[in-house]
């Protein structure tokens, strides 16, 4: 049996992170890091769109506030230490018909809230800006940038493994248990004893959870976002990052127009129920997955709730055209032979018994353990305060 101080269950940005913070408060200490995939950052960490968010839209107060406040400069000033590369581009969130001014509104006082530099313009100056772009008003947040999270992840796992931590990759836990010593977990590499364990497990993060005598009242139900890249457009189709209002009766932002780090552009992403807790094709199915999801009456409540959206998102990623449809309420340049396929995302959703979607950060702990049982957006901009937290709530 192998034995650590500390074990990381999850390769993913978070985990990694927290790997970094622990070996920063404990350098004698040995820590280990699974992951089952054959490298680190597979799934939510390196499929997303690469934004570093500056916080406009988070509840003030929450967990979700509060990281990406500190998370942004930490990110940038992570990058900067090792020489990766991004790019504060500015995103304009606009509306497109004067209906939704006043959520335009509601969102600028938010983000005010949250101390979030923030500029409104006029419908004029939105296109002076951004003159392929519909709007009648925007909210410019200048401080909005991109980088690769998959670059970020891969040099916090080089900075791990050149400090003396250990990552084993292809080691997927099986199952394990608490006692009064720590933990113990058996895995596809052998089992591992350890004084105290983190688990990031992402899209797996309830089972993993629940496996290790934690009381849960929600359920992860994965939600499929499918991006495309953006092709036979010139390179300053728009400077800016460009999102639409949110619309507070659906439960995600909506498909946004994002620069890239590597040039060129995508749209996206729509949320449709994936099949499968990894499933980032539509024919990827599981019915151990299927049947959790469609199994949990608080799902069923989610459904009741957002029958409309769930059946429009569902069209629009059968029909290339609704989709697009999306697109054009901002940017009507782009036609439809424009799309080109691009890996999609799978979002590890928090949905509580009520059907409601969590919308914060959820950790529990365990005697020897702390559970991150949901990291939404922004957990890649905000991984180090995150980490900071985690590496608190379990050392006391």
């Amino acid at each position: 049996m192998i034995t650590s101080d500390f074990v990381i269950i999850g390769g993913g940005i978070v985990g990694l992170a927290s790997a970094l913070r622990l070996q920063t408060l404990h350098p004698g200490a040995s820590i280990l890091v699974l992951e089952k995939e054959a490298a680190v950052a597979q799934h939510q960490s390196g499929r997303n769109s690469g934004v570093i968010h500056a916080g406009v839209y988070y509840a003030p107060g929450s967990h979700k506030a509060r990281f990406c406040a500190k998370g942004v400069a930490s990110t940038r000033a992570f990058c900067d230490e090792h020489a990766i590369p991004y790019r504060i581009c500015g995103k304009l969130i606009v509306a497109t018909d004067p209906s939704e001014l006043e959520r335009m509104a509601t969102l600028e006082s938010r983000a005010r809230a949250n101390g979030i530099v923030i500029e409104r313009l006029s419908g004029e100056e939105a296109r002076r800006l951004e003159p392929n772009i519909k709007a009648v008003a925007a909210l410019l947040s200048p401080t909005t940038g991109i980088v690769d999270y998959g670059l970020v992840a891969a040099r916090m796992a080089e900075l791990f493994r050149d400090r003396g931590g250990q990552i084993r990759l292809g080691a997927e836990v099986l199952g394990g248990l608490e006692s009064e010593a720590g933990v113990t977990l058996r895995t596809t590499g052998g089992d591992i004893s350890a004084g105290k364990a983190v688990f990031c497990g992402g899209l797996h993060a309830d089972r993993l959870a629940r496996a290790f005598g934690a009381s849960l009242d929600f359920r992860i139900v994965p939600f499929r976002g499918e991006y495309f890249a953006i092709r036979n457009q010139p390179d300053d189709l728009v400077q800016h990052l460009i999102y639409p209002v949110p619309d507070p009766s659906r439960p995600f932002l909506g498909v946004h127009l994002t620069r890239k780090m590597n040039g060129g552009f995508t749209v996206g992403p729509n949320a449709v129920l994936a099949l499968k807790r990894e499933g980032y094709r539509h024919g990827d199915v599981s019915l151990k997955d299927m049947g959790d999801s469609l199994s949990y009456p608080g799902f069923w409540k989610l459904m009741r709730r957002n029958a409309g959206a769930a059946v429009e998102e569902l069209s629009a990623s059968l029909v290339r055209s609704l989709y697009l449809r999306k697109v054009h309420k901002y940017c009507d340049r782009i036609r439809q032979q424009d799309l080109a396929p691009y890996r999609a995302g799978v979002r590890a959703q928090a949905v509580g018994a009520d059907g409601r979607m969590i919308d914060d950060f959820v950790f529990v702990r365990t005697r020897h353990a702390l559970h991150v049982c949901n990291a939404p957006s922004p957990a890649a901009t905000s991984c180090l305060p995150i980490a900071e937290h985690i590496v608190d709530e379990l050392m006391t």
